[in-house]
């Protein structure tokens, strides 16, 4: 296999080498430029709360980071965004979709909120054609199964919409993080399609667990097996073998913009797992070009 990408310039010709007609990345931030900006004054201050810096790798305009994506080799880019209190979530769905008409190739994504009239403004979203929905627990600060989201999580089930939610306890734990509230949130909506994002860090077993359960359920990649992230929640012991047996069920993720080292780093640590050219060629491509509606390779 040719040598994994060192630089971003490297990306584009080993996904050719791979056979594969660019990435299919789920996990990509784009925001109101006054969110985006309180977003990176939080991490600036990441040493304080997590102990460690996180210097944001791709701080820089709209269209500069637009055009980064491009060249490495996104077909389609998404713009997920959270709200982290009440009466956020539809004014961000309504960027959102302004966003996704103005730029064709962005993906028209939503969010929600445990909040009256949750499931109407969810499945406003989906009639006005969102394609992906992003919620985050911590951040948020809500359980996954509070009964105030019961409505949009069975419109999106019922639209097999795919949902990014971060959900695990990493990298610093919340009130509602963790595997139990996600557990109980599928089997109130088994029909759900859930992308677990970081694999579910640091319960990566747990989160596998419910992969391997549920049909519908994926994991993505966001930061899992670099540097960065395996200084303080490291895949454990046996988990590389259970990537390999969840291959249709991995999704590449990166977290672009909001990342502490190049992209390339990302698809790096991946290919070093050694689980072969066709599980990274599922990874990169073929999973997440099936929930992004992208052609087959």
């Amino acid at each position: 296999m040719t040598a994994a990408p060192r630089t971003d310039e490297e990306v584009p010709g080993w996904v050719r080498d791979l056979g594969l007609p660019g990435l299919a990345d789920i996990h990509v931030h784009f925001m109101p430029d006054r969110v985006l900006r309180k977003v990176w004054a939080f991490f600036d201050g990441a040493e304080e709360y997590y102990g460690r810096p996180w210097p944001i790798t791709y701080r820089t305009d709209e269209r500069t980071r637009l055009a980064t994506l491009r060249a490495l080799g996104l077909r389609a880019v998404p713009a997920l965004s959270y709200p982290h209190r009440p009466g956020m979530a539809e004014w961000l769905n309504d960027w959102s979709a302004g966003f996704a008409r103005r730029v064709p190739d962005v993906v028209h994504c939503a969010t929600l909120y445990p909040e009256p009239g949750a499931g109407d403004y969810v499945r406003r979203a989906l009639a006005e054609g969102a394609r992906l929905v992003k919620t985050h627990v911590q951040v948020g600060g809500f359980a996954p199964d509070d009964p105030l989201l019961d409505d949009a999580w069975a419109a999106l089930a019922e639209a097999g919409t795919p949902v990014v939610m971060h959900a695990g306890s990493g990298p610093r734990p919340g009130a509602f993080t963790g595997p139990g509230p996600v557990r109980r949130l599928l089997e109130a909506h088994p029909g759900l399609v859930l992308v677990v994002a970081h694999l579910g860090m640091p319960e990566y077993h747990a989160f596998a667990d419910l992969a391997e359960e549920f049909d519908r359920v994926h994991l993505d990649t966001t930061m899992v097996g670099t540097d960065f992230t395996e200084a303080f929640a490291p895949l454990p012991e046996g988990f590389r073998e259970r990537l390999a047996g969840l291959r249709e069920k991995v999704v590449l993720g990166s977290d672009f913009p909001n990342i502490p080292y190049p992209y390339a780093h990302q698809l790096e640590a991946l290919a070093r797992l050694d689980l072969g050219e066709e599980w990274l060629r599922a990874v990169l491509w073929d999973n997440g070009a099936r929930l992004l509606g992208l052609p087959a390779r």
